[in-house]
C-alpha cells in the first residue's frame, strides 16, 4: 500500500522537474529572437532629396523591410577615398553583413578597403571593379533612354535636342548614346547637344547648361544624367519640352513629358534576398533588363500623341529579343563601331562605352 500510494508522488515530482526544464529552456532560448541581418547603405546625398538618393534609399528600405533585415545609412558621402572608407570602416562596425555602394566611383576608389573585408558583401552599382567579395549591379537603363529617344525625335521641332550630363563614363555614354540611337531611328537629322557639369549636383552649373543648350543651340526637348532634377525644372521654366531620370518629377507643366525611371524596389530584394539564402557574390554582375520592371518610362504628358505611345510600345516589345546596340552603328568621328547582324557585348557596354554615335555633339 505504501509504495502503491509514493508512485504517484514520485511521478507528480517527475513530471514538475521536466516542466521546470522545459520552463528554463523557454525563458532562456524561446523568448532570444536571432538578430536580424544588417545592410549597410552608402549615398553621395540625402534619403529624402528627390532623385538618386532617394530613390535607392526607398527602394533598400523596402527590401530590408520586407526581408527582415536591418538597414544602416551613411549620407553624403562624397565620391572620394577617405570619407568612403570611413563609412565602410562605421558600416562593418555596426555589424553589416551586405554593403551597397550606390554611387559609380565608389567601388574603384575602395579595391583595398573592400578586399580588407573578405566576410563582407559588397554590392557596386554599374561598377567595372570586381572581386570574391564584390558584385556589380545595374539595370538596362539605356532601354529606356532608348525609348525616350524616340519620343524626343517624334516630339522635336527643330531637329535640335538638348543632354546635360554630369561626367564622361561608360554609364554616362551608354545613356547618351541610347538616346541618341532611339532620336535617329525616328528622326535621322536630329543632333543632341551635350554639355557637361563634371558634378552629379550642382543646381547652379544644371541651370546654366540648359539656359546655353537653349539659347545657343536652339534646342527645343532637353534631357539630363543628373541626380536630381534641375534641368527639368529650368527647362520647364524655359517653356522648352523636357524628359526627365530617375524617377518622376511632380509639379512641373505638361511640357514635361515623361520620364526614364528606376523601379530599386525589386532589384533590391533580389540583390538583399542573396544575402539571406548564402548567395552573395556568387556572380560577377547583375544587369536587369526592362523586362523585369527594373527601368521603363514614367507617365505620359497628355501632350504626348496616342499613337507615339502606342509606337513606343512597339519598339518596347522588339527590345525584348533585340539589343538596341545591334547592326550597324557609326560613331560621331565616323568609325564603324557596329557592323549589320552585330551586337555589342555587355562588356563593351558596361566597361569600354569611351565613345559617342553619330549624331552626338559635344561641348565643353
Amino acid at each position: 500500500m505504501k509504495n502503491s500510494k509514493l508512485f504517484p508522488r514520485i511521478l507528480l515530482v517527475a513530471i514538475g522537474v521536466v516542466l521546470a526544464i522545459l520552463l528554463i529552456g523557454i525563458l532562456i532560448t524561446g523568448n532570444k529572437k536571432e538578430k536580424a541581418m544588417k545592410v549597410g547603405l552608402i549615398i553621395t546625398g540625402s534619403v529624402d532629396e528627390q532623385g538618386w538618393n532617394s530613390a535607392h534609399y526607398r527602394g533598400v528600405r523596402y527590401a530590408c523591410e520586407k526581408l527582415g533585415t536591418e538597414l544602416l545609412v551613411k549620407e553624403h558621402v562624397p565620391e572620394d577615398r577617405d570619407s568612403c572608407a570611413k563609412a565602410v570602416h562605421s558600416l562593418v562596425k555596426e555589424g553589416a553583413s551586405m554593403i551597397i555602394l550606390s554611387s559609380y566611383a565608389y567601388p574603384s576608389l575602395m579595391r583595398d578597403v573592400i578586399q580588407s573585408y573578405p566576410d563582407v558583401a559588397f554590392y557596386g552599382i554599374s561598377a567595372e571593379y570586381y572581386a570574391d567579395n564584390m558584385t556589380s549591379y545595374f539595370g538596362r537603363m539605356y532601354q529606356a533612354r532608348y525609348l525616350s529617344g524616340v519620343l524626343a525625335g517624334r516630339m522635336t521641332q527643330n531637329n535640335s535636342i538638348g543632354y546635360v550630363a554630369a561626367m564622361a563614363n561608360s554609364e554616362v555614354n551608354r545613356g547618351i548614346n541610347a538616346f541618341t540611337l532611339g532620336v535617329r531611328s525616328v528622326n535621322p537629322e536630329a543632333q543632341v547637344h551635350v554639355i557637361w557639369t563634371q558634378a552629379w549636383d550642382d543646381c547652379e552649373k544644371e541651370e546654366a547648361a540648359t539656359e546655353r543648350l537653349i539659347e545657343e543651340f536652339e534646342v527645343d526637348l532637353i534631357t539630363y544624367h543628373q541626380n536630381q532634377h534641375f534641368v527639368a525644372a529650368a527647362a520647364d521654366k524655359a517653356g522648352v519640352y523636357s524628359i526627365g531620370y530617375n524617377e518622376t518629377e511632380e509639379g512641373l507643366s505638361e511640357r514635361y513629358l515623361t520620364a526614364s525611371i528606376w523601379n530599386w524596389e525589386e532589384l533590391y530584394c533580389k540583390i538583399v534576398r542573396e544575402l539571406l539564402t548564402g548567395e552573395a557574390n556568387n556572380i560577377k554582375r547583375h544587369w536587369f533588363g526592362i523586362e523585369t520592371g527594373a527601368v521603363g518610362l514614367g507617365d505620359y504628358s497628355p501632350l504626348v500623341p496616342e499613337e507615339l505611345r502606342q509606337e513606343i510600345e512597339h519598339v518596347k516589345s522588339f527590345m525584348a529579343e533585340n539589343s538596341v546596340f545591334s547592326n550597324v552603328i557609326y560613331d560621331n568621328t565616323g568609325q564603324l563601331r557596329c557592323d549589320n547582324g552585330e551586337s555589342l557585348s555587355d562588356e563593351v557596354l558596361l566597361e569600354k562605352m569611351d565613345w559617342y554615335v553619330e549624331g552626338v555633339v559635344l561641348h565643353e
